[in-house]
């Protein structure tokens, strides 16, 4: 897993890593988690789950991008336990998130599936966290046009965050 805020770089290690896999003959999925979330429930209402989860527990490196950006519902969150649970033990995981491991509770809209999640996903896992500024806004807080997010609907921007 690769944490940190948004735009430290964590998908583009994560494809790096995908991508130097490849040379060596190991099967990979890169599918953002919103395309995952739209084929698995496609699969369930169509009752050929069984049959797509071979798509994500083949591969030797399977690589779901943007987790925690978008809220899942339950069934959702279920189906991404259905997914960790078969690859336990058995295939590789690349999971950029920006959100804590506190926060994957409301995420997943019950704290008991988070943790069964996180605790399949993190035995034996190595767990890179990420920190710094975004690569995307760096030129905007150095000109000035950028002081953070706003701090309410149509209030002020915040003041720059400085390194600890």
């Amino acid at each position: 897993m690769v944490l940190g805020p948004p735009g430290v770089g964590k998908t583009p290690l994560v494809v790096a890593l995908a991508l130097a896999a490849i040379p060596a003959r190991a099967s990979v999925y890169f599918i953002t988690v919103q395309a995952w979330v739209a084929d698995r429930r496609q699969a369930w209402q169509e009752n050929r789950f069984a049959q797509r989860l071979a798509v994500y527990t083949r591969p030797k490196l399977l690589g779901i991008d943007e987790v925690g950006y978008l809220a899942l519902d339950r069934v959702e969150a279920n189906l991404l336990f259905r997914v960790v649970s078969a690859r336990y033990e058995t295939g590789r995981r690349a999971l950029p998130s920006h959100k804590g491991f506190s926060e994957w509770g409301a995420g997943c809209g019950d704290p008991v599936l988070a943790t069964a999640i996180l605790d399949r996903l993190l035995h034996h896992a190595t767990l890179l966290t990420m920190w710094g500024e975004s690569y995307r806004l760096k030129d905007k807080k150095r000109a000035g046009t950028w002081g953070g997010p706003p701090a309410g609907p149509g209030g002020p921007s915040a003041p720059p965050v400085s390194p600890a």
